[in-house]
């Protein structure tokens, strides 16, 4: 397969991105289109399906002509997207409502509900996930409340990269990480249930058959291939989760392997040869069959960096903002940031927590924030590390991802917190790259998992500052306790604020 080509896909809360990858290492051509988060109301987050199929529809051709290459010439198809995204398909195939996203965090009446109603101890240790605002479950429970109506026309219930799937082949599936992000599904007699689905107001049949990712789930429709510029009969892998692809690409394939992920949402993921659950952490299948991730998801990082700069500093790029803040000595000031601006999910999983900027003086500047800002994420990435740390689980290597990892004061922050070196990966796309390897393998385009390492190569190494990590580590103490003090006033402020009546 000398002369194949294989496509990626990845539905990201930002942009669809497309990629084309040969058997050698290279990537042939890219391409992009924006995409919309909708927050009409305080800790919602949705997003339109109907825009990501057009921005399909548009980057794969674009691509197909960027790279040169013929629709023949693409030999499988692979999705990643976020998850787990809540998408209702009526019974001509079309989405009912925008997505809820998964950092939406409107649930927290019904997830209060599932916890009455359900032993929660029960619910993990079948699942492998707590019940928490990313739950499918509950999200299901409130559209079947609010909008009963709509709800009754649901014929299937699926996922971001699951609904493009389905447009790609005329088949509806899930993907084996939906399924398990859902906090529905039995991690070990894999299978829905039964209690779970009962809550949400679901039936079984509205979710689709359960594929792995490398797993042929059928080939492009003919309406597809006119409409998306591929050719008819193409397969289609089942994908992989946005977040699973990514850690993949960027070479997680031993134990010990940890990816920091600095994008508008926050992931760290931990690679394990073996099945380990922890309350506070997300569970994933690896794109390798038999290994697993440890997941810890920050419910908005990037994103906060994004309506910092939107809304205070409109005038300067990002990296206009990171020279301004160059200078600021470890600690900014004194000002702490607890980055909970649309609740938070790992490792605390309190969809009512609320951001808070802390010890704010006249003496504190614009950069002074930014600087908060940046090392309040990375707080909350070492939490996780301490959660690792509290298991057992020693870390071989720290690779670093996503926008994020192209400024460099990011990248010395992070690396400062957390106190392990970050690699970081050159001229990385992301999780297209992973949903493109994993189509490859699909069809046999590749030996061996071992061979994405023709795909990586690190740029540069940023080593900590071991000085500012003794520092932050005693902020670090604060932080958490500026959480725990101020807990029960975020429960009291969404009460007065009438979030609980949503």
């Amino acid at each position: 397969m000398s002369h194949a080509v294989f496509l990626g896909i990845d539905i990201g809360t930002t942009a669809t991105k497309v990629i084309l990858i040969d058997t050698e290492g290279h990537i042939v051509g890219e391409s992009s289109r924006p995409a919309t988060l909708h927050s009409p109301k305080a800790n919602w987050a949705e997003e339109d399906a109907n825009e990501w199929w057009r921005n399909v529809c548009q980057a794969v051709p674009e691509c197909l002509v960027k790279a040169g290459v013929g629709a023949s010439q693409v030999h499988a198809v692979g999705v990643s997207g976020m998850v787990p995204t809540t998408i209702l398909v009526d019974e001509q195939g079309k989405p009912l409502r925008r997505s809820i996203q998964q950092n939406d965090a409107r649930s927290h009446v019904e997830i209060d509900e599932f916890k009455i109603n359900m032993d929660e101890k029960a619910v993990f240790q079948r699942t492998g996930s707590a019940i928490t605002q990313q739950s499918i479950g509950p999200k299901l429970r409130w559209i079947a409340k609010n909008q009963p109506e709509l709800y009754r026309q649901a014929v299937w219930v699926m996922g971001s990269y699951d609904y493009i799937n389905y447009k790609l082949t005329d088949q509806p599936v899930l993907e084996s990480n939906w399924a398990l992000e859902s906090g529905l599904y039995d991690l070990h007699a894999k299978d829905w249930i039964g209690e779970l689905l009962e809550l949400s107001h679901l039936r079984r049949d509205q979710l689709p058959p359960v594929f792995n990712p490398s797993e042929v789930i059928g080939i492009i429709s003919a309406q597809a291939a006119r409409e998306a510029g591929l050719q008819q009969g193409t397969p289609v892998v089942a994908g992989s989760a946005d977040h699973v692809a990514s850690a993949f690409s960027v070479g997680l394939k031993e134990n010990g392997d940890l990816l920091v992920k600095l994008g508008g949402a926050g992931d760290i993921l931990y690679s394990l040869d073996r099945l380990e659950i922890d309350e506070r952490l997300f569970i994933d299948y690896h794109v390798i069959p038999g290994l697993f991730l440890l997941n810890g998801c920050m419910a908005s990082s990037g994103s906060i960096i994004k309506w910092f700069r939107n809304n205070f500093a409109p005038e300067l790029d990002y990296p206009a903002l990171d020279a301004e803040a160059a200078g600021i000595p470890a600690g900014s000031g004194g000002v702490v940031l607890l980055p909970y601006f649309i609740g938070e999910k790992t490792p605390i999983f309190d969809p009512l927590a609320r951001g808070i900027l802390f010890g704010l003086t006249l003496q504190n500047t614009r950069a002074n924030i930014y600087h908060a800002i940046l090392e309040g994420i990375s707080y909350g990435f070492y939490q996780h590390l301490e959660v690792l740390a509290e298991r057992g689980f020693s870390i071989n290597l720290v690779r670093v991802a996503n926008g994020g990892a192209r400024s460099a004061l990011w990248r010395q922050v992070t690396a400062d917190v957390i106190g392990y070196p970050l690699e970081e990966v050159a001229n990385h796309p992301g999780s297209s790259l992973g949903a493109a390897f994993v189509a490859g393998m699909g069809v046999k385009g590749f030996d061996s998992w071992e061979d994405i390492e023709r795909y990586i190569q690190v740029a540069a190494v940023t080593q900590p500052d071991m000085h500012n990590h003794e520092k932050y580590k005693q902020l670090f103490q604060l932080y958490k306790e500026i959480y725990q003090k101020n807990k029960h006033i975020f429960r009291q402020l969404a009460k007065i604020e009438g979030v609980t009546a949503e």
